[in-house]
């Protein structure tokens, strides 16, 4: 008789996702800094925000996190359940990203990046939409701790549109399209739409699920407990 020995399933080390997911920080905060820096374009959920304090007075600040509370609160209704790990994974991740944001944007305004010709600043924003997008596409499939607004991506990319990253991505713009739209017609100013903006809602969640295939291919989506397969066969751009 010839024994039948199955081929263990290889797990991540916790140290492996550790290093994935400070790669992703480091990403995604040059890539929002790149943004902030070259002021082409804001992302949509910054640019909406930034009209609302035009309109309000309210501070930037104050309303981001707001506007965080409030996905945190709508994350929570879609999966049906107050997930405390991930509420306070959330807070942990928003907080000093922004710092973090705000510091390397400095730096590169002191460095002169407003001094390059037009032509290499929209080039170089949309190159920080991409990182920023690589970034998501890393941190999702490590899944420790995700922004806000990244985790509703996730949770209805998996829950509703079969991983597809692309129609999830243009659902997750829609409250603040249309929170920028409204803004628009009250205060009749549209601020912090440019390039960038334009180019993140065109190809931002197409760029993710490419991302995902050929970028650490073999780091797969996990801990994916609200509903959504586990399939990475199913996941799509």
């Amino acid at each position: 008789m010839v024994a039948n020995h199955a081929v263990p399933v290889r797990t991540r080390r916790q140290s492996e996702n550790l290093i994935y997911f400070a790669l992703s920080i480091l990403f995604n905060s040059l890539g929002n800094a790149l943004t902030v820096a070259l002021n082409l374009g804001s992302a949509l959920w910054t640019a909406s925000a930034v009209n609302f304090t035009f309109i309000t007075g309210i501070p930037l600040a104050v309303v981001l996190f707001a506007f965080g509370v409030a996905v945190i609160i709508a994350n929570a209704v879609i999966i049906g359940k107050l997930d405390w790990h991930r509420i306070i994974g959330n807070v942990i991740f928003m907080v000093p990203f922004s710092y973090l944001i705000g510091i390397l944007s400095n730096y590169l305004i002191l460095w002169g990046i407003n001094d390059l010709p037009l032509i290499v600043r929209v080039v170089m924003d949309c190159f920080g939409v991409c990182l920023i997008s690589l970034a998501i596409s890393i941190y999702q499939r490590v899944n420790l701790m995700l922004h806000p607004v990244d985790d509703l991506m996730q949770i209805i990319r998996f829950k509703y549109f079969k991983g597809s990253a692309t129609i999830a991505q243009l659902v997750t713009f829609m409250p603040p399209i249309l929170i920028t739209v409204i803004c628009w017609i009250i205060g009749q100013h549209l601020l912090a739409i440019n390039i960038g903006t334009i180019f993140a809602l065109l190809f931002q969640g197409s760029l993710v699920g490419v991302f995902d295939k050929i970028v650490f291919p073999s780091l797969k989506h996990q801990n994916l407990d609200h509903g959504e397969t586990k399939n990475d066969d199913r996941v799509h751009s």
